[in-house]
């Protein structure tokens, strides 16, 4: 037997909603990020800015794969489109991971050509202004979509947030190095490719979190252990049923199949059967979400 819920179109439309909003952020900050790089003669803040124009890349991603992943169950795709957001999500996770290293490789040229002589420029005000007001902004930006994902259980909305995250702690690099390159003086303005640096890191980090999920689901990997062990423990505990076995399981973007055999009296009616099959297919649907996908198979004993 295979329990399966309906449509996600509501659930899209909100995905995409949110995911609209901070494309419009994005692109307003990325123009004033780099207006305010040459303006201001900040190399920080022009980094800070391609960190920006990743997220308005990420966006166009999801707003494009979120729609696909939405659409229902059909002849070509028996389980659903939900891998398409985790395709997303693994898109995001790179795009971080490659701003990180843009980032990264800046800071340490940067810190290299002054080492040899270079003179690094003044920054001006304007790109400290910049980097205050993406600050605000991107923190706002990632509370609404880390709110808004976890209601909607959704990967690559979370995802999404995390890359708005960064993003403000990329700003919030630059403004301490502009800041203290503008304050400090000359012999501080170090301190603008130094926190690039270690801003860069922590981006690598968050890009390294949200790719090896992905990379699990689409290597079609397993639930966790408890899950699975949840799973077996539900099945046992209804009365009739026993000795569950070939259970599979793996994720599919924002929800989960499951499939398992189990034994009940060959003896009892079919109807007895199916209606304790489908109490069992919804004590796991409590568990693992109303969308979760479950094939049971009953042998008799």
């Amino acid at each position: 037997m295979t329990h399966t819920t309906g449509k996600e179109d509501r659930r899209t439309r909100e995905i995409r909603r949110v995911t609209f909003v901070g494309s419009l952020c994005n692109f307003a900050l990325l123009l004033f990020k780099f207006l305010a790089g040459i303006l201001g003669n900040s190399a920080a803040m022009l980094a800070d800015a391609v960190h920006s124009l990743s997220d308005f890349v990420s966006d166009v991603i999801i707003l494009y794969f979120v729609k696909i992943a939405g659409k229902p169950q059909d002849a070509d795709h028996d389980f659903g489109h939900g891998k398409y957001e985790t395709a997303a999500t693994l898109l995001v996770g790179l795009i971080l991971a490659g701003g990180g290293m843009l980032i990264f490789a800046s800071g340490v040229s940067t810190i290299y050509g002054m080492t040899c002589g270079v003179r690094c420029e003044e920054p001006g005000v304007i790109a400290l202004v910049a980097a205050v007001v993406s600050i605000v902004m991107k923190e706002l930006l990632y509370q609404y979509t880390a709110f808004k994902g976890r209601r909607l259980n959704s990967q690559v909305m979370i995802a999404n947030a995390w890359h708005h995250r960064s993003d403000a702690f990329s700003s919030i690099g630059s403004m301490l190095g502009i800041g203290g390159a503008i304050l400090l003086g000359e012999a501080w303005r170090v301190l603008d490719p130094i926190a690039a640096i270690c801003i860069s890191v922590y981006i690598l980090y968050i890009a390294f979190k949200l790719i090896v999920p992905c990379v699990d689901e689409l290597l079609e990997k397993s639930l966790p252990e408890e899950d699975e062990r949840y799973i077996m423990e539900t099945i046992m505990s209804f009365p009739g049923v026993s000795s569950p076995h070939k259970l599979r399981t793996r994720r599919i973007g924002s929800y989960c199949a499951i499939e398992v055999h189990f034994c009940m009296d060959g003896a009892i009616p079919l109807k007895e059967a199916h209606a304790t099959t489908r109490k069992i297919e919804a004590v796991l649907c409590q568990k693992f979400g109303s969308d979760t996908i479950i094939t049971t198979h009953v042998e008799p004993r």
